[in-house]
Order: structure tokens, then sequence, then C-alpha cells
């Protein structure tokens, strides 16, 4: 059983960034690939970013590449989604998620492969 506490959202200005965290409980974060996924009103959850168990391997949609930027700090148990030039439609609530024994393989883009989920935290980008 993991539990997941985001954190970091916030309301800015279009351009401007915001630095999310995710905090897991228990001792076994690094058996977990871990994920950021965002849903905006009325739309379906969409996967943003992922990152292997090591932080060896990352991935991320096509709408944030080369703005978003995940890590992970497993001594920290913390994954982290560092989000520059942000624009109106990256509003969302952005959610972390657990994937236990992840690989660097194509379910990390799936919601349904991820064990544990975070509450989420919102993230509103102004005009």
């Amino acid at each position: 059983q993991v539990q997941l506490a985001e954190s970091g959202g916030g309301l800015v200005q279009a351009g401007g960034s915001l630095r999310l965290s995710c905090a897991a409980s228990g001792r076994t974060f690094s058996n977990y690939a871990m994920g950021w996924f965002r849903q905006a009103p009325g739309k379906e959850r969409e996967f943003v970013a992922a990152i292997t168990r090591s932080g060896a391997n990352t991935d991320y949609a096509d709408s944030v590449k080369g703005r978003f930027t995940i890590a992970r700090d497993n001594a920290k148990n913390t994954v982290y989604l560092q989000m520059n030039s942000l624009k109106p439609e990256d509003t969302a609530v952005y959610c972390c998620a657990a994937y236990k024994w992840g690989q660097y393989n194509r379910r990390i883009y799936y919601e349904n492969s991820y064990d544990y989920w975070g509450q989420g935290t919102q993230v509103t980008v102004s005009s």
C-alpha cells in the first residue's frame, strides 16, 4: 500500500513556471515507476510524463515535451514535475501515480497500469 500526496499547484500567468511534488509513503518507493497525469474539466485524463524506477528513463506527452521535466529523488520518496512555459491549455488537476515494478515500455502511458494514485493538485494558467 502506497499513499501519494501532491503539492505545488496554484495559479500562474501564461509563460510562468511551477514545480509539482509528489511525496510517497512507505519504504519501497524505488520499486515503482512514477507517472504524472492530468485532467481538465470536460476532458479525459491524459498522460503527461513518466519516469522509471531508477530515474534512468523518462518520457513525455508530445504536448509538454521540451517544457516539462520529470525527476525523482528516491532518498526522499518524492517525484517532481517541473513545468515551464506554461500555457492556458495546461490548466488541469495533476495527479501522480505509482506503477509497481513498472518497466520502460508502452504500459507506462496508460493510467490502468498504475496501482496507486494521489488526490491531485490544481494547476491553473491564466492568459
